[in-house]
């Protein structure tokens, strides 16, 4: 029986043939940001991230912007991409994530192109499957792209890790099982989070994910993904070891998404009996 990934999937494969007789490899190429220099997304989440020694537990924190999903709907009505990204970079995110899926999340491209006025690295949020994918990454601004192993076959993963690569961007592989890993190569990532939501059953278990992390080899960056809704959560992430958190409802659900982001890093990272504010309001 057919899921919503895989109706994405095979709507991201028409998106991408459309774009691709629309604009070629070469006009991509001679975008301005492509001449740029990207960012390291593990250089910045390490940073971020400190040692337990210098800096006590610290969890860094990659602010998603989106405006939709196809579970949930419109999140966010007023999507306002500069003052998001603005907001989150002065409340402390270590990076961005950028949700550019044009169909089932109302992304796009020039999102993230809006988003490059700010100096922390930008994580291309997408169901990529093609290396023009990650061309147009590049060429749109972005300095890291999201791949889902549960998408890709083995040789296609490693294709699109190659790609990037060789474009200069960072890779953060998602897995929905760490079972996934077997068909990866690991010794060509730096950096995989973990999804904490059941892909069947929809359930958010943030312990699963947390146990999958702590099996992933020392040199890995390791990226909590989903059901991370208070500073609390990030407090017992910085103690289980995990590098980083990707949040997005959570912060596009708030009045002031900057506001509450910088509840969950900085000083707070290391209170976790310091609530955030309760009229926000949290969710997945």
């Amino acid at each position: 029986m057919a899921t919503i990934l895989d109706q994405i999937v095979r709507d991201t494969l028409g998106v991408v043939a459309d774009r691709r007789r629309r604009t070629s490899v070469a006009e991509l190429e001679a975008r301005p940001h492509f001449d740029r220099e990207p960012l390291s997304l593990a250089r910045a989440l390490r940073r971020a991230s400190g040692s337990a020694e210098a800096d006590g537990l610290r969890c860094a924190i990659i602010a998603e912007a989106k405006r939709a999903s196809p579970s949930k709907g419109i999140i966010r009505s007023e999507y306002d991409v500069a003052a998001i990204a603005k907001a989150y970079a002065a409340a402390g995110a270590a990076a961005m994530s950028v949700l550019t899926e044009p169909l089932h999340f109302q992304g796009a491209l020039e999102h993230l192109e809006t988003a490059r006025r700010v100096s922390i690295p930008l994580l291309r949020k997408d169901f990529i499957v093609d290396p023009y994918q990650v061309t147009e990454a590049r060429a749109w601004g972005a300095d890291a792209i999201l791949l889902i192993a549960t998408i890709l076959e083995p040789g296609q993963a490693a294709e699109l890790i190659a790609a990037a690569r060789e474009l200069g961007l960072s890779v953060l592989m998602e897995l929905y099982d760490v079972r996934e890993l077997d068909k990866l190569d690991v010794d060509t990532l730096d950096i995989i989070g973990v999804n904490s939501r059941d892909l069947n059953t929809f359930d958010v278990d943030l312990e699963r994910a947390m146990d999958a992390l702590a099996s992933l080899p020392e040199h890995v960056v390791r990226v909590a993904e989903s059901g991370i809704q208070s500073p609390k959560d990030i407090h017992m992430l910085a103690e289980r070891g995990i590098h980083a958190a990707l949040i997005g409802e959570t912060f596009m659900r708030a009045d002031d998404p900057g506001a509450l982001l910088a509840t969950f890093v900085g000083r707070h990272n290391g209170r976790p009996d310091e609530p955030a504010n309760a009229d926000i309001g949290y969710d997945s």
